[in-house]
């Protein structure tokens, strides 16, 4: 991996065109790469809902909204929504991820991609996992951050934290999805949500059903 893998990597996004990733300084050196991936993603899958988890100053979630129909906010901080753009598809959500799970559940919805950002504990990733599973669509995107810190001192609470135990957890209960982590500080892991390989062969009832805990 190392220096090889980034230039790489590197290279293969300049190619993608993305100006909001600067690579002039190399790729491990830029935090927020993650955000033009996601970017792009999305350009690609023009998702009907977005949900996004830990929105802190609505860096990334701005710039979703040209890309989704629907676009969802949540942050335990009331101030966060002060950073979202206005426009008629955006709604913020001032919660606690575990609570908004709970509104879910009374009235659900279905989500197309979603960007776990919040807590980065291991229980605390593994549970927001798990709670919002359900209400992702089948073959839909479920997006990680900081899964891959570059040492020890970047899993320090106030860095990554120690989520990225939570991916090592939940792929071995891989039946229903599949996963990945771009292994580049400070990591994003790609979920597909799937029973089924091919889109056109899934069974549309698992909708609302599934759920990760009991795969």
């Amino acid at each position: 991996m190392g220096k090889l893998a980034n230039k790489i990597f590197a290279r293969a996004l300049s190619k993608l065109n993305l100006p909001f990733v600067d690579l002039s300084n190399g790729y491990a050196n830029n935090s927020k790469w993650h955000q033009g991936l996601i970017i792009h993603l999305a350009s690609i899958l023009r998702p009907r809902v977005y949900l996004e988890l830990g929105v802190f100053k609505c860096g990334l979630f701005n710039r979703m909204i040209p890309f989704a129909e629907q676009l969802i906010g949540v942050d335990a901080n009331p101030e966060a929504g002060n950073h979202m753009a206005k426009s008629p598809k955006v709604r913020f959500v001032a919660s606690t991820t575990s609570n908004f799970a709970q509104h879910l559940r009374n009235e659900p919805i279905s989500i197309d991609m979603i960007f776990i950002d919040a807590d980065h504990s291991r229980e605390a990733v593994e549970e927001d996992f798990v709670n919002f599973f359900p209400f992702v669509k089948p073959h839909g995107l479920i997006l990680l951050h900081d899964t891959h810190p570059m040492d020890k001192a970047a899993t320090s609470q106030e860095r990554c934290g120690d989520g990225y135990q939570a991916i090592e957890s939940l792929s071995r209960k891989a039946e229903q999805f599949e996963m990945m982590t771009l292994p580049w500080h400070p990591g994003l892991t790609l979920c597909r949500k799937r029973t089924a390989q091919l889109a056109w062969q899934e069974n549309s009832s698992v909708v609302h059903t599934s759920s990760a805990s009991n795969p």
